[in-house]
Order: C-alpha cells, then structure tokens, then sequence
C-alpha cells in the first residue's frame, strides 16, 4: 500500500530542492531519513520534515511494519510565483521573483514494490 506525505507552497525554489529528492527516491524510508539529517541545507530539512509526515500517515493507516517502507516516489514541483520590482538608478526596475516548490513523498512496503527488470 502507498502512504503519501504533500508540503504545498514550501518556502524555497524547486530547483534547490530537487538533488536531495533524487538522493532519497527508492531507498529504504529509514535510511533515507538518516540521510537527510546529516545535511546542514533547508532543503534537506524540508524533506526530512515530509518523508517523517508520510512515515506518519503509514503508522497511522496500519501499516505492517514501519521499519520496511520504501521511498517509491520523491518528486518536487515548481509552485506559484510571487512577482515585484525593485527600483533601481534612472528610474529602472529589476523583477524580483519568489519561488515556491510543492513536494510529494510516497512510501510503500517492500513486498508490494514492482520487481525491476
């Protein structure tokens, strides 16, 4: 079964985010965890702070065993935009763009995972 973990609107660029999201996808939920506290980057902390909701979601569902999950989907989506200017000398402007990222974490059980061939 899936358990799924989403942090919509998180406070930092997609394209920071994305290399911890590939470091995590398809190990073990618990070795993924310990992976990502050993980082000093937020963005390791934002994930680590969504891989713990769908470890969560998992025990809170009945999942068997918590310990046997497996990180089967860690993807990150660029979000909104929030657009300004800021003034500049001769009456110019230079935009200003804040970036937002939506980030989804699934954990499923290790038997149910599709064999790789």
């Amino acid at each position: 079964m899936d358990y799924k973990a989403i942090y919509r609107y998180a406070d930092m660029s997609a394209r920071k985010i994305r290399p911890f999201a590939d470091m995590i996808r398809g190990k073990a939920a618990d070795e993924a965890l310990e992976t990502l506290r050993f980082y000093p980057n937020k963005s390791a902390r934002l994930l680590e702070q969504v891989l713990k909701s769908a470890l969560g979601n998992a025990e809170d569902r009945g999942a068997r065993d918590v310990d046997e999950l497996v990180v089967i989907e860690s993807r990150v989506d660029g979000g909104p935009i929030l657009r300004r200017i800021m003034p500049r000398a001769r009456g110019t402007a230079y935009p200003i763009k804040r970036r937002y990222a939506h980030i989804h974490i699934t954990v499923s059980d290790l038997e149910e995972t599709p064999a790789e061939e």
